[in-house]
């Protein structure tokens, strides 16, 4: 192909896009912004459905009472107020604050008390070759198919002869040593590369040094992760406080809002108020955790 020719081509351009144009259709890019604008329009979609219902609480405990009530909703409370926030934070029968506290300080024990007691059963089951190491694990894990109301009235008996009922105690220790934080941790620590702790064996580490100093700093997304679940578990849990905490003082917020619903089954306004007081810690723990969350899920399941 002489000088003049390679021009004219250039010139022309090449057949394919010649073909690609007169057949109408959109250039590769434009094809993939459009199907992204679309799938993020969907998404969008998607989380206004599922952030509608909690939005509507918020916006409903800042209305007075006979809005809230009303049987005409409006999602722009006219006029603004905190009445229902004042009325339940004072309440001399319902003390919100305490359930809180309460809700607050036995949800961090526990998540606490679950790193401590899962840690270093996962990392045995992980890591260290002993006899019967299957066998454990096995067992450990077939508990998470036993139905928890089964273990009510045991838990119960044990709780009463340790005389932990009504007592913050009884809603921190019994579920402390459960499977699933043994399961999770064990399947993150198997993706931790076995040749950082031979390294460190070199350098004459023990077993624990190096679980101490080599394996933990590296689980980080994945502890944050069990300990937020795990606080959760506890901060929802109304069924098994109901059994053991018996006066109002000792309640725990979800089961001392199911009290308190009874109470003020018509006043809609209290009850999103008091809802919303259950739902901003949780936000806040997530907002603050999400990033090892996300990074701890995703690593968690690499390799079984």
């Amino acid at each position: 192909m002489t000088h003049t020719e390679t021009q004219q081509w250039r010139a022309a351009g090449p057949p394919d896009a010649d073909r690609g144009s007169q057949a109408g259709g959109p250039p590769p890019a434009a094809a993939r912004r459009l199907r992204r604008s679309l799938l993020h329009l969907v998404l969008a979609v998607v989380a206004a459905l599922y952030l509608s219902p909690l939005a509507y609480m918020v916006v409903t405990s800042f209305k007075t009472g006979e809005a809230a009530g009303s049987t005409d909703p409006q999602w722009i409370p006219s006029p603004a107020t905190l009445q229902a926030y004042r009325e339940i934070l004072t309440a001399t029968d319902s003390p919100v604050l305490r359930w809180l506290a309460n809700s607050v300080l036995a949800a961090a024990a526990h998540a606490a008390l679950v790193l401590v007691t899962a840690t270093p059963a996962a990392y045995a089951l992980a890591r260290m070759r002993f006899r019967g190491r299957t066998v454990f694990f096995t067992s450990i894990v077939a508990t998470l198919f036993v139905p928890p109301m089964v273990l009510l009235i045991p838990n119960f008996l044990i709780v009463n002869e340790l005389a932990w009922v009504d007592s913050l105690p009884a809603v921190i220790v019994p579920g402390a040593a459960g499977a699933f934080g043994v399961f999770f941790l064990r399947q993150f620590f198997l993706t931790v590369p076995a040749e950082l702790e031979e390294a460190a064996e070199l350098d004459g580490c023990n077993r624990w040094q190096i679980f101490v100093k080599v394996v933990l700093p590296l689980s980080k997304p994945a502890l944050t992760t069990l300990g937020m679940l795990s606080f959760l578990a506890n901060w929802n849990d109304f069924l098994w406080p109901l059994y053991v905490l018996l006066s109002p003082e000792s309640l725990t917020l979800p089961a001392g809002l199911a009290n308190f619903q009874n109470a003020n089954s018509i006043h809609y306004d209290l009850l999103m108020a008091g809802a919303v007081i259950a739902s901003v810690p949780v936000l806040l723990l997530y907002v603050v955790a999400q990033r090892w969350v996300i990074e701890g899920v995703s690593r968690s399941g690499l390799k079984g």
